[in-house]
Order: structure tokens, then sequence, then C-alpha cells
């Protein structure tokens, strides 16, 4: 009589206990680290991460450069606002003055 389930449990135990071994095996065959080749990853690591920083502070300080430029144009730009209303102001009060002069030398003349 056979079963629907063709390899047992003890069979599929067997199995399992037989890829472990071999896993282990594998794992212990593997040559042991060098000490000289991880401290050589650790420097390079160091320096990537030392190169990516200093990348960061740069982007960071051309942003706030940028910034900072916006401003002083937005500035300059009131400014020039200001300016020219106070020209355009002046220039009402000079016009008004030569009409005012004008009136007086016309009632002089009289």
């Amino acid at each position: 009589m056979a079963s629907y389930k063709e390899p047992s449990f003890k069979d599929r135990a067997a199995l399992s206990a037989d890829a472990k071994q071999r896993a282990l095996e594998k794992l212990k065959a593997k040559p042991p680290v060098d000490p000289a080749v991880v401290a050589a990853r650790a420097a390079a690591r160091e320096a990537k991460e030392a190169a990516e920083a200093k990348k960061r502070e740069e982007k960071k300080a051309a942003i706030e450069q940028a910034r900072l430029e916006k401003i002083a144009k937005a500035e300059a730009a009131e400014r020039a606002i200001e300016e020219a209303k106070q020209a355009a102001i002046q220039a009402e009060i000079d016009k008004k003055a030569a009409r005012d002069a004008r009136y007086a030398a016309r009632k002089s003349r009289k």
C-alpha cells in the first residue's frame, strides 16, 4: 500500500539535516577575512562619506548664496522703484515751480 505522501517525514527530516550540514561545512570552508582588507574597505567608505558630506555642504552653500543673491536683487529692485517714485515727485515739484515762476512773471508784467 503506497501513501500519497511519497517521501515520509523521516525522509524529509533527513534531507533537511543533510542540507543544514552541507551549508555549515560550506560556511566553515570560507577563508577568514583579512584585517587589512577590512581596514582598507573602512577607509574607502569613510573617504566616500567625507566626499559626499563635502558635496552636500557645497550644495547647501550654493543654495544659500542663490537665496542671498535673490534677496539682494529684490532689494535693488525696490530701491530702483523708490528712486523712480522720488524722481517723479521731484519732476512734479519742478514743473509746479516753473509754472508758478511763469505765473509770477506774468503777474509782475501787468
